[in-house]
C-alpha cells in the first residue's frame, strides 16, 4: 500500500492535472479530425488541496476550536505572451483571509508557490514567494495581492508539423481511419504529452496543512 504522505501528494499532483483544462485544448470531433489545437500558452490553475491554508493556535490542533486563520486564493488572472521563442506567462491572484480573534492589529505572512509541470508529471520549475496579510485591530477578514510568472520553451510546447496534421486532417466516411480517434496513437499521445505544460500556482504548504486539507 502508498504511504499516506505519497499518497496525499500523487491527489494533488492527479488534481493539478485534471483540474487546468481549459481554452485552446485538443478536442475531437467525433472522429473526423481536431476541431481546435491549443497555443504554445500553458494551462494555469491551483491544484486541488493548496487553494486554502489554514493556520491553528496550538500546534497538532486541527479541531474546528482551534482554528486561528483561514486564507484563500481566488480570482486567478493569467496572461500569456507567445510571440518569442520563450513563452511568458504571468499569474496575478487575490488571498482573502479570516481569523477567528480580532483583537489587535496583527500582520501574518503565508508562502505560495508557482511552478511548471510538463507532461503531467516533471516538474520543470518551481518559485516560492510570500504573501502579507495585514489586519487593522477589530478586523475580523484582510486581503492581499500576489503574482508570480513562468517561462516555457516555445519549441518544446509546440506540436511537431507531423502530428498536427494528423491531428487536424479531415476524415471522410469510407477512409481507413477514419473512426480512429488519432489521439488513442501511441506516438500521437506521447507527442501530445511532452508539449503539454502547465503552470500552476497555490500556497506552499507543510505535509500536515496538506493533510489536512485533503481529508477534511
Amino acid at each position: 500500500m502508498m504511504p499516506r504522505t505519497r499518497l496525499i501528494s500523487a491527489l494533488v499532483l492527479a488534481a493539478a492535472v485534471s483540474g487546468c483544462a481549459g481554452s485552446g485544448d485538443i478536442v475531437v470531433d467525433q472522429g473526423v479530425g481536431i476541431t481546435a489545437v491549443r497555443s504554445a500558452c500553458p494551462a494555469v490553475g491551483i491544484p486541488d488541496y493548496t487553494g486554502d491554508v489554514t493556520l491553528f493556535r496550538t500546534p497538532g490542533d486541527t479541531t474546528a476550536g482551534n482554528i486561528d486563520l483561514v486564507a484563500t486564493m481566488t480570482n486567478v488572472r493569467p496572461q500569456c505572451n507567445d510571440s518569442g521563442e520563450k513563452v511568458y506567462t504571468s499569474v496575478a491572484f487575490d488571498v482573502t483571509a479570516r481569523r477567528t480573534d480580532a483583537r489587535g492589529s496583527r500582520s501574518v505572512t503565508v508562502p505560495y508557490f508557482v511552478t511548471v509541470l510538463r507532461g503531467g508529471s516533471a516538474v520543470i520549475s518551481k518559485r516560492v514567494a510570500s504573501v502579507t496579510l495585514n489586519f487593522a485591530d477589530g478586523q475580523e477578514r484582510a486581503s492581499a495581492s500576489g503574482q508570480g510568472g513562468a517561462y516555457v520553451d516555445k519549441a518544446e510546447a509546440s506540436l511537431p508539423a507531423d502530428i498536427r496534421e494528423r491531428l487536424t486532417r479531415k476524415r471522410k466516411a469510407g477512409d481507413e481511419d477514419a473512426a480512429t480517434d488519432p489521439l488513442s496513437l501511441p506516438e500521437v499521445k506521447a507527442a501530445v504529452t511532452r508539449a503539454t505544460f502547465e503552470v500552476l500556482v497555490g500556497f506552499q504548504l507543510n505535509q500536515n496543512q496538506l493533510t489536512y486539507n485533503a481529508t477534511r
